[in-house]
């Protein structure tokens, strides 16, 4: 009897732990689920790397349209079919088509007013030392719009407006973390230069090599990079008042090591254009081509449905890429794994480079490769955004999706 009462508490211990175990691996399921999916309209609900988990739809939790053709629902993934893991709503749209890149462009910003990349001190006719930039309440990384209510274009203005200023206070705008602000710049009579100055280095603009990864045929809008234009010595995210997109060859590459990122290196086409840029998002820069350019892209690059999240699958893909000149080509590469719950990010997954060609060439993944689109199964799932400098083979991809998103 007693005997039997130990079997008995033994079993239902172990029952226990598995249960507990069971609910905290539905736990870790729900964490790595989003809470959204978009699909088409026939699309099987699944998550290609989480083949253990099962979808059922209780048609009763119907959600309102959402306008523009995009129907919702509700769904629920359990795991093995038994234990509920995550209620998800499924956003029923299809998926665009779009031609395909890996077009090297070559990229010239002009930012939103001016943004401050450094401060400095001016010494004074007295032999003091002050920074009128920071007792104004100025860092590093602000962005100034306007100064005495005229608005800045450029490094030259601002100068001009503070070295005419005589000594008087001028009302600078401000804005820092998306928050506007006034202060008052009162610029000091510099002891070496006999000028006025407000102790601070400004930039008006900026440029640099990035990789187209699609656009719309009929429309001509377009996005690269796949993650934001940022300012060398802020880090900040660069402010777009306009920008053009011209034709890149590629000339050079620095190679890529251990600890050491490579470079593609090339020179603009002079006089020629691709088109506008207007746009510095997280997931990308985005523009328009101009007709011209839209129209010769098109004869050139091949078209792809783009992929949902969800259909991405750690395995074998490719990536356009171009390393040499201004014609891209194919090159093998494998998905490593997949964030399907990241979002607001352009490291949703990590990739690496296989094709020997490419290694051989620069190493795997370089600076200005950034961009590049990544297929899978036929169909367009992302594009390269980061190397690992510890293993330049490997490096992050965003989804086409997030991109897509933000075409608007």
């Amino acid at each position: 009897m007693r005997l039997k009462r130990k079997i008995i508490k033994t079993a239902a211990a172990l029952l226990s732990a598995a249960f507990v175990g069971l609910y905290g691996t539905a736990g870790y399921y729900s964490s790595r689920l989003p809470s959204v999916i978009n699909a088409e309209q026939t699309d099987e609900i699944k998550i290609a790397g989480f083949s253990e988990l099962k979808c059922t739809c209780s048609r009763g939790d119907a959600i309102p349209a959402l306008g523009r053709g995009i129907a919702a629902e509700q769904v629920t993934f359990s795991l093995f079919g038994v234990i509920p893991v995550k209620n998800v709503e499924i956003h029923r749209a299809e998926a665009p088509v779009y031609a395909v890149g890996g077009i090297p462009f070559g990229i010239k910003l002009l930012m939103e007013g001016v943004m401050v990349t450094g401060l400095g001190d001016v010494e004074c006719e007295s032999g003091t030392v002050v920074c009128p930039a920071e007792k104004a309440g100025i860092r590093r990384g602000d962005i100034i719009r306007l100064a005495d209510g005229e608005t800045l274009t450029s490094n030259d203005q601002l100068q001009g407006l503070i070295s005419s200023s005589g000594g008087k206070t001028v009302e600078l705008s401000v804005e820092r973390d998306g928050d506007v602000f006034s202060a008052l710049l009162q610029p000091v009579l510099s002891r070496r230069s006999g000028g006025w100055k407000g102790g601070m280095w400004v930039r008006d603009s900026i440029a640099g090599i990035g990789t187209m990864t699609f656009f719309d045929k009929e429309s001509g809008s377009f996005v690269g990079l796949g993650h934001p234009i940022c300012d060398s010595d802020t880090g900040g995210i660069v402010p777009v008042h306009s920008g053009e997109a011209v034709p890149v060859e590629i000339t050079d590459v620095k190679r890529g090591a251990r600890g050491i990122p490579g470079e593609l290196r090339g020179s603009f086409s002079a006089g020629d254009s691709f088109g506008s840029l207007s746009r510095n998002k997280t997931s990308g820069i985005y523009g328009s081509l101009s007709a011209e350019a839209a129209a010769e892209l098109s004869e050139e690059c091949e078209e792809y449905k783009m992929a949902f999240r969800q259909e991405i699958e750690v395995g074998p893909a490719e990536v356009i890429t171009t390393i040499s000149g201004e014609r891209p080509e194919k090159y093998a590469a494998e998905v490593v794994s997949v964030d399907y719950s990241s979002a607001g990010t352009s490291k949703n997954m990590v990739i690496r480079i296989t094709d020997e060609r490419l290694i051989e060439a620069v190493g795997g993944i370089v600076q200005g490769m950034s961009g590049s689109p990544i297929i899978q199964n036929g169909k367009l799932i992302g594009a390269v955004t980061h190397v690992f400098v510890a293993d330049p083979a490997q490096g992050y991809g965003i989804f086409a999706e997030t991109m897509y998103d933000e075409m608007g």
